[in-house]
């Protein structure tokens, strides 16, 4: 199969959607991979370790796209990207398409077929082309928090792990899942006071199994939100529904109920967000104040740490990515009821039911 590999042209989107060893992979099953020149540039991955990989590299994006079969990115297109889809193409990458209606639509009249990391979920709920970027992101978004809260940035000027005779800062987490649960990790190694809201008792018991109890949690509801938050610090929203858009838990008088100076890191911001006040931001320009409250909202948080990140990406696609090769679009989506769960949109048509939900 023809594969490719494009730079991507997100700002300040530095990961990569194959490492040269991923190339390797592929190469040696038979299949031609192009990667865009300066593709891996931004994780540290140049392009002579793509070329001795067996990879063609080519100059022009415009090239990577047309004479491939299937593109492997990280983010979604861009709309300077759009002209780029047509109906024999497949598109395997990130694409949070419930909170970007443009790019549903440009999917559609293209009739792209769309697959997403973030929907390609197991038996049992897991979402495993999501997990390793929610482990980054989790964790990141404790030491950002930490950025946040610093008196130049807006913040109550508070650090996490008191110090003698101070106490430490309270962190509010919102989900224990792979990202909650990445976050609480953090924040409990550095000595904050934590809580951790979830409706689902067994993830509750097992963060406080695994933190040995240095943790509280606590049932997600109304009351317990309308308790914890205005106490916290640092709220870290890390809440998903795969593939639909996130839940507005934090409303507006909810934000503006919390201390001044305190921050929110909204990890749910590429679903839409989980606060009435969230908005995207970028790594330049990452953070805002709103309701006396610094908000911190990009959208691919794991692209500040590239080389790391795209090698967990790579270790979790790799796989799915052979399987569409080497069995063809068709035949691997006949074969494999994990790549159902990750199309999104096919023949222009949106067949993900939580997509066709948000729209």
């Amino acid at each position: 199969m023809e594969i490719g590999v494009p730079r991507e042209i997100k700002p300040e989107e530095n990961r990569v959607a194959l490492t040269p060893g991923g190339v390797a992979a592929l190469v040696a099953h038979g299949h031609h991979v192009r990667v865009e020149r300066g593709a891996g540039t931004g994780s540290s991955l140049p392009d002579e370790l793509y070329a001795r990989a067996g990879a063609e590299l080519v100059d022009e994006a415009r090239h990577v796209w047309a004479r491939s079969e299937l593109v492997l990115k990280v983010k979604e297109p861009i709309d300077v990207e759009f002209h780029f889809l047509r109906g024999d193409l497949a598109l395997f990458t990130y694409l949070h398409l419930a909170a970007n209606e443009p790019l549903t639509r440009a999917l559609v009249d293209a009739g792209t077929t769309a697959l997403a990391y973030e929907t390609l979920q197991e038996d049992d709920g897991t979402l495993p082309l999501l997990a390793p970027m929610s482990e980054v992101a989790g964790r990141l978004a404790v030491q950002v928090g930490a950025w946040c809260l610093e008196r130049q940035n807006g913040g109550r000027g508070i650090l996490l792990s008191g110090a003698a005779g101070v106490r430490p800062g309270k962190v509010v987490i919102l989900g224990a899942g792979i990202a909650g649960t990445a976050a609480c990790q953090v924040a409990v190694g550095m000595g904050a006071d934590v809580s951790i809201l979830d409706i689902a008792p067994d993830r509750l018991r097992y963060v406080h199994d695994i933190l040995g109890g240095h943790v509280t949690t606590v049932m997600s509801n109304r009351a317990n939100l309308e308790e914890e938050v205005p106490a916290a610090d640092l709220v870290i929203s890390t809440v998903l529904i795969p593939g639909a858009r996130a839940p507005k838990l934090l409303t507006r008088d909810l934000v503006a109920s919390m201390r001044s100076g305190a921050a929110i890191v909204d990890v749910a911001i590429d679903q839409g967000g989980t606060a009435e006040t969230s908005r995207p931001t970028t790594h330049g320009d990452p953070i805002y104040r709103e309701c006396d409250v610094v908000h911190y909202g990009v959208t691919n948080m794991p692209a500040i740490v590239p080389h790391t990140s795209t090698y967990a990406l790579t270790n979790a696609t790799l796989s799915y990515a052979q399987l569409l090769a080497d069995l063809g679009i068709e035949g691997a989506l006949a074969e494999s009821r994990l790549l159902r769960t990750a199309l999104n949109v096919g023949g222009g048509t949106i067949v993900h039911p939580a997509v066709a939900a948000a729209f």
